[in-house]
Parts: structure tokens; sequence; C-alpha cells
């Protein structure tokens, strides 16, 4: 019996596979680094020592929270938050000097990593210099600095004004010449005029032309993402996750979100996740949110279409929430299993070309089975070539999940149809799927096969 097949994610054409995003972008897995927390110093210096098992354990994309001066007047907690920049072009002493910044960038960059650095142009902090320049920042009917939401700790910028967009991408253009970043991500995204970015981008990436942009917004992704940004949140696709391990929603919810979502944005990849730094701090880890399921969840990031993100950590087995303004250590447990978990999965990525970001990857079809507890998928790459390119070959590589989203053992059929061979596990072990498979799994269990 034939599989039944629905397509997800970009549909490959000639300019796709031309490529669409930093070369180095396709296979990556990106990491939060929450310099404060990260270690006991809470420094650059110190997060240096972190970086080789970082780089052991297959992030290949560092995004440095922000780490510019933090405003004093209204600041929030005994040390503020990251996001309430009081000088974008300095480095905030409680992390160290510019010295040990680049110090930090260049080790990063010798271990083969790429850095992108966590971009605040909504406000800024209200006894920032720029607030003394008329018309950069929204003001009420008495003069008063404005604020959003309860973010009492910042001034929101006027976009209407020239002269500060001309500055802000003076200061973009400073981190990316001077110092030597790999790109941005940017807060609050979608907050902030779609022509500002555009142009931004455009004008930086005609000197950087691999330069990676990520977008911290999904509503506004399409246009968004139409030039300015290669990446965008998959919000949507992260509350699904939570609910279905809270028993809210099921694998259809899931399937429903693919078939709607993946179809609107060939060109943007998204980023999986199952924690950020906004996460964790005010929604609790994700073993408050997920329970049981959040490994499963964790492999199911890496195994649908996307960009998988982790963050400061979850690889370490952090199990507390951070707090956010003030110090507050990450757990270290020795012999962590999310480590090794993480390692694995990371490897299974980039040694599986199928399950590369867009249109360097598979698309996603959807395997029938007689459960629909399970979530059952395969990504199929065939070997075609582009006749402009002949680069873009590649091997004939097939993923396979099957994972059960719930909390009771199950045993389902599984009609993998035309997909039927021989695997190897991400375990190691081979293992041959019958056009037929029935097999049990235990709850929250996954099985990701590739051949």
């Amino acid at each position: 019996m034939a599989a039944a097949l629905v397509m997800t994610g970009c549909t490959c054409n000639d300019k796709c596979h031309k490529g669409e995003h930093p070369c180095w972008a396709y296979n990556a897995t990106i990491y939060e680094l929450n310099t404060r927390q990260l270690t006991e110093e809470g420094t650059f210096r110190a997060a240096e020592e972190v970086l080789p098992s970082l780089r052991d354990c297959g992030v290949d994309i560092i995004w440095v929270m922000p780490c510019q001066p933090i405003g004093k007047l209204t600041r929030k907690g005994t040390l503020g938050s990251y996001y309430s920049i009081i000088d974008y072009c300095q480095i905030n002493p409680e992390f160290g000097t510019r010295a040990d910044f680049e110090h930090f960038l260049e080790k990063a960059h010798k271990l083969g990593f790429k850095v992108i650095l966590d971009w605040v142009a909504n406000h800024t902090a209200p006894d920032s210099e720029w607030t003394k320049n008329e018309g950069w920042h929204y003001r009420d009917s008495l003069g008063n600095l404005m604020v959003q939401y309860d973010w009492t700790d910042i001034s929101k910028l006027n976009y209407e004004n020239e002269d500060m967009r001309e500055e802000m991408i003076r200061c973009m253009r400073w981190w990316m010449d001077s110092i030597g970043i790999d790109g941005f991500r940017c807060d609050v995204a979608g907050e902030v005029p779609t022509d500002f970015w555009n142009r931004a981008m455009s004008e930086i990436r005609a000197d950087h032309p691999q330069m990676f942009t990520l977008a911290e917004d999904e509503d506004k992704a399409q246009e968004l993402t139409e030039s300015a940004f290669d990446m965008y949140y998959g919000w949507t696709l992260h509350h699904l996750m939570n609910s279905v391990a809270q028993g809210q929603k099921n694998v259809n919810d899931l399937w429903e979100y693919f078939a709607k979502a993946d179809t609107l944005r060939c060109r943007a990849i998204r980023m999986n996740f199952t924690s950020n730094h906004d996460e964790n701090s005010w929604n609790g880890t994700e073993y408050e949110r997920m329970g049981d399921a959040a490994h499963l969840f964790a492999a199911f990031t890496y195994a649908v279409p996307g960009m998988p993100m982790i963050y400061t950590g979850q690889p370490s087995g952090n199990h507390h929430r951070l707090e956010f303004f003030e110090k507050d250590l990450i757990d270290r447990v020795e012999g962590a299993p999310e480590y090794e978990m993480y390692k694995t999965l990371n490897a299974f990525r980039k040694a599986n070309p199928a399950l590369y970001s867009n249109e360097k990857g598979a698309p996603m079809l959807r395997i029938a089975t007689d459960n629909d507890a399970i979530f059952a998928c395969v990504r199929p790459l065939r070997a075609e070539c582009n006749g402009e390119s002949k680069k873009c070959c590649c091997k004939e590589n097939t993923v396979v999940a099957v994972m059960n989203m719930s909390g009771e053992e199950q045993t389902v059929t599984v009609q993998t149809g035309e997909y039927a061979g021989n695997y190897k596990c991400i375990c190691g072990k081979d293992v041959t799927l019958a056009e037929e498979e029935t097999m049990t799994l235990k709850p929250w269990e996954y099985k990701l096969l590739a051949k």
C-alpha cells in the first residue's frame, strides 16, 4: 500500500537550487547564548571556555543576546534587561571589554562557529544619549518618553525620523565592519517598519553577502523574509508542541499546521525550538511545559523542516527558570543525558541532507498509520541537478520519523510503502522497514531512521 503523502516545506525550483541563504546555514544548529547565566563569572572570557564543548555538541551558529551597556534609569532588577540598551557601540562591562568580546569572537571563528548578535532596533534605554535628539523617540502629549507593554525600562524609537534610521544602520554596520560578527537576530522585528529592515539589510549585505539574519516575528514573517531576513520564529509550532505535550492538541493539529504554514513561506527558514530566554524565564522550562515529552519534541525540531535552536542550559541539564534581571547560573549536571541527545541529533542532521533547511533539504511527507497518537513522516531527497550548476547535486537520502506523541505505550502499523527498506537508526542499529511495519513505542518514544 502506498504511503499517504502531504507536501510541506519549500518545493524546489531553479531559483531555490542556487541557494537563497548563506551556504553555511543549511545544515546548521543555532544556540542562544545567555552570557550572564552561562558561567559563574558571566563574562565573555569565561564563555570562551565553553565553546569547545558546544562545538563538540554540534552547534554551528551562536546567537549572542544583547551585550551592550544597560540603562540605569527605571532599570528592572539589580542588573537590568539585556534589551534596555544605552549605547549600541559599546560593550556591557558586566561581560567584559571590547577586547574580551573580540577575543571571544576570534576563538569562536577559529572553532568554526558563526556568531550573530541580538539587535534591539525597536527601542533604547530611557537614559540613552539618543533620547536627547529631537524626534528620535515617541513622546506623549506632555513630552514624556513612551514605553510599550510593561517594558518600563525602555523608550520606543520613532522610525519616521530619517536621522535616527541612518544612525541605526551605521551602528549595525559598525558591528559587521569593525567587530566582524556574522549577522543579527533582531528583537521584536515586526514592531519595526519592514522598509527599514529591507534597506538596512540590503546595504549591509552589499559588503557582507554571507550575513545571516533572524527575525523575532512570525505574524509578519512573509513580508519580513521577502528580502531582509533569512529566518523567522516558529512561534505557532512551538505553542502547538506545548499543547500536544499537555494533551490539549494532537497529531492531526500538527499536520494541519504544516499543510497551511509551510506552503506560505518558501524562502524563509523556520526556527524550531522547545525553549528560549522568554519561554524559560516567563513560561517555564521545557520540562515544566512539556513534562516527559520534552526530549521527544527536541528530536521533533530536527525531524521537521526548519532549523533547530538550543537555548543556554539545555545541553547541560538545566531544569530551572533563569532569573531575567539578576544573576542566576544554569544547572550543570555531570553526564547530563541532554548533552548526548543534542550531540546525536546534530550529528544525525549533518549526516542526512534530507534534513537540511528549506530548498537544500527534502519536503516532508506524511506517512499513513492506524494510530492517531503517532506522528509519522518521511523526508525523501532525490539526486537531482540544476542544469546551471552541477554543484547542487546531492546523494539520495531518506529519513523516516515515527513518534509516539502520547504518555501511553502505543502499537502502530506504519504504511511506509515505497519507502520500505534498510535503514540505520539514530541509535546506530540497522533496521528494516516493511511496506506495512508494525511497531510498539513506549510513552513519548521516537524513532529516527535514515538511508
